[in-house]
């Protein structure tokens, strides 16, 4: 079955099969998003973003204000979203696409919409299982170096950790949160410490800058950055508690 069949056979469709990644079925109320596999972190997946509005080469994406609209009739007009699983691939640069689909899963699953900044995202309502990064301080190994366990797993470097909370020391770059401030001595040194760029996407050793890639953060705040995929900004999160305060 081809993508098109399947989005049919649920009686829905789109402006352009090529590049559509949303459908709609007006008479059910339905909305249905292709949901790529590199968004999905769970129970979060990102469908639709307003940076994707130009493409990587400059030019404006043809299923944005199509994407758009769907996103609008599911939080104006009561429109119920589904989405169904997508297998993220790269392009090449002769292709002129960001992206295609390597595969997809034919079936449908109920969400709701949740918007993060300029971000919107198909949740099920659940917790998430996917746990923030954090620098063991008890481990000493050079950044990406990777060893084989049940699954891959990135080591993190001791002394990156080091040189970061030497030079930002250890409140929360998010909300300012300070331990030692809170609980006394048994917070001191206490925080946990995000790469700006997850290590587990680079898939490498590489060479680490620890001021600049290196940021605190309190585990509240870290685990809230990593509630999706891709993770959320210091900024970006940081919005989101000055906008309810």
């Amino acid at each position: 079955m081809s993508r098109k069949q399947f989005i049919e056979s649920q009686g829905a469709t789109c402006k352009n099969w090529n590049w559509s990644w949303s459908f709609i079925n007006d008479a059910e109320k339905l909305i249905i998003f292709g949901a790529w596999d590199v968004n999905d972190d769970g129970n979060m997946t990102l469908i639709f973003s307003e940076d994707w509005e130009i493409s990587p080469k400059g030019g404006k994406q043809p299923g944005y204000p199509q994407s758009r609209e769907h996103i609008r009739l599911i939080e104006e007009e009561g429109y119920q979203l589904k989405t169904f699983p997508m297998e993220y691939m790269a392009a090449s640069e002769e292709d002129g696409a960001p992206a295609k689909i390597k595969g997809f899963t034919p079936k449908l699953t109920e969400k709701t919409l949740v918007r993060i900044d300029n971000s919107w995202y198909a949740s099920d309502e659940t917790q998430g299982t996917r746990l923030p990064e954090e620098v063991d301080p008890k481990e000493v190994f050079k950044e990406g170096a990777s060893k084989t366990v049940t699954v891959n797993q990135y080591e993190r470097s001791a002394e990156a950790r080091s040189k970061c909370l030497t030079h930002h020391g250890y409140k929360c770059a998010v909300c300012s949160f300070d331990f030692e401030e809170t609980y006394g001595e048994i917070g001191k040194n206490y925080i946990h410490v995000h790469h700006i760029v997850p290590i587990s996407e680079i898939r490498k050793e590489y060479e680490l800058n620890p001021v600049t890639e290196l940021v605190p953060v309190c585990p509240n705040c870290h685990a809230m950055i990593h509630i999706t995929r891709p993770a959320l900004s210091i900024q970006q999160l940081r919005q989101i508690i000055e906008s309810r305060t």
